[in-house]
């Protein structure tokens, strides 16, 4: 009998040689298997390979969540694979995030990774020196794993082929050649498992043992993943989504339900309770101004600033339901969102990474309403130029011109953004003076130490991207910069509160106290008053917080906010089903090449963005289609 797949494994932690064919399925090499489920120390290091399977969240090449909304950009001398991806040059014949074989991709086939969790779970059993205890907490690990790859395969893809159990080595290419199955075959098999898991018990309440076993799966994890899948399954894109009424599978039946599905809201709503219950008994928090702990006296600006900061980037903070280790926020990343703040002799750092003049305008005005809506902000002339004084000395240096966008804003903005001329605390030998009003700042104009450093290297709009960078991360000198990395953010506390104030909304026919209540507490935390009382004072609509509808897009802004440049917009985005919408249309910044600052403040166009009805989900192969004529090619491709 012919076999179809030939994978190697060598079991090192993290360490998975493959070369892929249709699906991952059949393992070759039994006695290596055999050893790997010989006694517990093997076992675990199988797990690590399990865990090795995850996506890479951390890198732009690796998570097509990182440029795939164009949130961030690299400068149009770059043609890495994820800014060609965001840019639309995506086809059946060259995926530039190909989760489904990753042949010669530089990301991980997710089905060979599922492959690995069937091996782990059919032999587990075999090792015998396990407690049950050990035993059950391993199988309730790899389901969580399998669960989550199965879900990462479907938002990405649309209808997958689920892999349940690997197909025996003796079957032929024919009988192992399977159909898509419709979502919400695949959405109840991904809730099967995690309930296998969750209801198991075994999952830690907390990681104990901080040295060996950071970033493994714990109950708040499985939990949160659950409640996110429901939250999914209930939302647009997959509940009653007419726009594929045509897209039928091999019965000639739609792929999506076509009928809305009230109900999913509500059970979506249950799973993002239960899991701010199980949150809340594990330690997990918002994270708050008293967990910031800092040896300088700080203004209550800059302390907040740097609070809101170390959400992202405190390792393993309280806030952190889930981190991912496999791609952390590391030098490389960090290196790309970081200016000089010296003029330097060195290349220290790129800072290519970009963020658009939309994605700065969405933040709030200091009064926590879109600056479009607040009628004390002069939104109309928010392109003009403005000089730094006393009142906004720890956001904007004093006696320096930037534009009007840049003052009067959230302490988020000035949390997540970098800006000519704007304040950075930190991150530099000689950046935490006595008053932090003092601090340096990015002097990012043609000809200036943050511009351009060489060809090619520069940021392309004039915003930097300081959340993404390690308040511990420093200059050692004006040449040198010293990294802290850390885990990426995959799962946090205040996207699952954003998740609850989201499903409570749709569930109800009007918002009501209990919506307000959970976006609220990301709100405070923030510095911003509650949604009510901010609208009611400073919006040009005030009832907008009364109606569902109204509810709804401030919750959506919410999150684009909160999560900001952690890639959450690109999936919400999509199952919103608001892509199309906003993500048609040119991506603008200041114009970096200028040195006078007349110029240097022009808004001018960095990228013309599009989206079409075929981008809400990603190609399958072409090498595939050919390989298994019973796959179905997603529509428009």
């Amino acid at each position: 009998m012919k076999k179809i797949i030939r994978y190697i494994l060598i079991l090192i932690p993290l360490a998975l040689l493959s070369s892929c064919d249709y699906l991952d399925v059949v393992p070759d090499n039994v006695a290596t298997l055999d050893n790997a489920f010989s006694d517990r120390y093997n076992a675990e290091k199988y797990l690590a390979t399990c865990y090795w399977s995850m996506p890479k969240s951390g890198g732009w090449n690796e998570n097509p969540a990182m440029f795939g909304a164009m949130e961030m950009i690299f400068n149009p001398e770059h043609n890495d694979g994820g800014m060609l991806s965001a840019l639309g040059y995506d086809s059946p014949t060259q995926t530039y995030f190909n989760y489904w074989n990753a042949g010669g991709a530089p990301v991980r086939g997710l089905y060979a990774g599922i492959n690995n969790c069937n091996v782990y779970l059919a032999n587990i059993g075999n090792v015998s020196d396990l407690e049950t205890y050990e035993r059950n907490r391993l199988i309730a690990e790899v389901k969580t794993i399998k669960a989550y790859l199965h879900f990462y395969l479907l938002a990405y893809y649309g209808p997958i082929c689920p892999l349940k159990e690997n197909w025996d080595i003796n079957e032929t290419v024919a009988e192992v050649r399977v159909y898509r199955e419709k979502v919400d075959d695949t959405f109840e098999y991904i809730l099967e498992l995690l309930d296998d898991a969750i209801n198991s018990n075994a999952l830690p309440v907390q990681i104990q043992n901080r040295t060996t076993e950071l970033g493994r799966f714990t109950q708040a994890a499985a939990c949160f993943i659950k409640a996110k899948v429901l939250v999914y399954w209930a939302s647009p894109l997959f509940n009653g989504n007419t726009d594929y009424n045509s897209f039928m599978d091999h019965n000639g039946e739609p792929f999506f339900n076509q009928t809305y599905n009230s109900e999913r809201w509500k059970k979506a709503a249950v799973a993002c309770d239960s899991a701010i219950t199980v949150c809340n008994n594990s330690g997990i928090k918002l994270y708050q101004k008293s967990d910031y702990i800092t040896a300088k006296t700080l203004s209550d600006e800059t302390f907040l600033v740097n609070t809101l900061r170390n959400v992202i980037s405190e390792r393993w903070n309280c806030e952190l339901v889930w981190g991912s280790t496999a791609w952390p926020i590391d030098e490389g990343v960090q290196q790309q969102c970081i200016p000089r703040f010296e003029e330097a002799v060195e290349q220290n750092t790129t800072a290519n990474m970009s963020i658009p003049l939309n994605v700065a305008e969405k933040f709030y005005s200091k009064n926590g309403v879109p600056i479009d809506e607040d009628p004390d902000y002069d939104y109309a002339h928010r392109y003009n130029l403005r000089t730094g004084d006393v009142d906004h000395r720890y956001y904007v240096e004093e006696g320096e011109q930037t534009a009007a966008l840049n003052f009067d804003r959230e302490p988020r903005f000035y949390s997540t953004l970098g800006f000519d001329r704007g304040k950075w605390y930190g991150n530099s030998y000689k950046n935490e003076p006595t008053d932090d009003a003092d601090c340096l700042y990015p002097k990012a104009r043609s000809g200036e130490f943050s511009s351009m450093f060489q060809p090619g290297d520069y940021n392309a709009t004039g915003y930097f991207c300081k959340k993404l960078v390690s308040v511990n991360t420093v200059y050692k000198d004006k040449n040198s910069v010293e990294y802290e990395s850390f885990p990426f953010p995959d799962m946090r506390f205040a996207d699952l509160l954003l998740f609850y104030a989201e499903a409570l909304n749709e569930m109800k026919d009007a918002p009501d106290a209990e919506v307000y209540q959970y976006i609220d507490m990301v709100r405070e935390r923030a510095g911003l008053d509650g949604v009510v009382e901010s609208w009611k004072k400073h919006s040009i609509a005030p009832s907008k917080p009364s109606t569902k509808a109204g509810m709804r897009e401030i919750i959506q802004r919410e999150r684009a906010i909160e999560l900001a440049c952690e890639g959450a917009y690109f999936w919400d985005s999509r199952r919103w089903k608001t892509a199309i919408r906003e993500q048609n249309g040119p991506v603008k910044g200041w114009d970096v090449t200028k040195a006078d600052v007349n110029d240097y403040y022009t808004v001018t166009t960095v990228y013309n963005q599009t989206f079409s009805f075929k981008n809400y989900f990603a190609p399958i192969p072409e090498s595939d289609i050919i390989k298994n004529p019973k796959l179905v090619q997603n529509p428009g491709w």
